[in-house]
C-alpha cells in the first residue's frame, strides 16, 4: 500500500446521515475475492434503482473519478466490516470528510490508507459551499492537518500515529516491525532478567 502526504482531486458531495458499512458494501457482495476488486460494489444498492440501472441523479454517478466523499455525520456505523474500506480504496477514494465516524471504521480506514476527516457541522456546510464554486476542487496536507478549497482553509485534528501510518502506508504490522529492534533489545534483556519464563 502505497502511503501519500499531499492530495489534490474532486469532492464529492453525499449529504447523508448514519452511512453503514452494509450501505458501503452489501453483504452479499462479500464472497466476492479480494484481489477482483470491490470499486464497484461501493454504494451499490443506493447507487441503483429497482432495475438495477445506475441513477442518473446519485452523486457518486455523476463524479465517478472523484477522490473525496463528503458526507453526513456517523459514517460508517454498522458492521465491522473492513471490505466497506475497500470498496471506499477501490473505487478510487482517498478522503472521507464527516462531521463524525464509528470508530472500527476510522481505524480501518487509516489501516488501508483511506483518511477519515473530521469537520464540525458549519464547516461541513462552508466547505460544500466552497465546493461548488471551486468545481469540487480540493487539496489535502497531513503535513498541516488542512484541507484547502478556493479560498477556504478548513484544519482536522490527525492522530500522529494515523499520520505515520497513512504518509507510510502502513497498517497495525508495518507500525510494530518499526520497532523491532526495541522489541529484540527488550526481549534479550527479559530473557537475561527471567530466564525461568523462557522454554528450555
Amino acid at each position: 500500500m502505497a502511503g501519500w502526504t499531499q492530495h489534490s482531486g474532486h469532492a464529492l458531495i453525499l449529504d447523508i446521515d448514519n452511512i453503514d458499512t452494509d450501505q458501503l458494501i452489501p453483504a452479499r457482495f462479500m464472497s466476492v475475492p479480494r484481489s477482483d476488486g470491490y470499486g464497484e460494489y461501493l454504494l451499490h444498492d443506493m447507487r441503483r434503482d429497482k432495475t438495477g440501472a445506475l441513477r442518473s441523479d446519485f452523486p457518486l454517478n455523476q463524479s465517478p473519478s472523484a477522490t473525496v466523499l463528503v458526507s453526513g455525520r456517523n459514517f460508517g456505523t454498522g458492521s465491522s466490516r473492513e471490505a466497506a474500506v475497500y470498496a471506499l480504496v477501490d473505487a478510487g477514494i482517498c478522503t472521507v470528510i464527516a462531521p463524525s465516524f464509528a470508530d472500527i471504521f476510522a481505524g480501518n480506514a487509516v489501516n488501508n490508507g483511506l483518511l477519515p476527516a473530521c469537520l464540525s457541522t458549519d464547516d461541513i456546510v462552508l466547505l460544500c459551499q466552497a465546493l461548488q464554486s471551486a468545481d469540487g476542487r480540493i487539496e489535502i496536507s497531513l503535513a498541516s492537518n488542512e484541507l484547502k478549497c478556493g479560498l477556504h482553509t478548513f484544519s482536522f485534528e490527525l492522530d500522529d500515529t494515523w499520520r505515520t501510518k497513512l504518509r507510510n502506508g502502513w497498517d497495525d504490522i508495518d507500525l510494530t516491525v518499526k520497532y523491532s529492534d526495541e522489541i529484540e533489545s527488550y526481549r534479550s534483556a527479559r530473557k537475561s532478567t527471567a530466564p525461568w519464563a523462557w522454554a528450555r
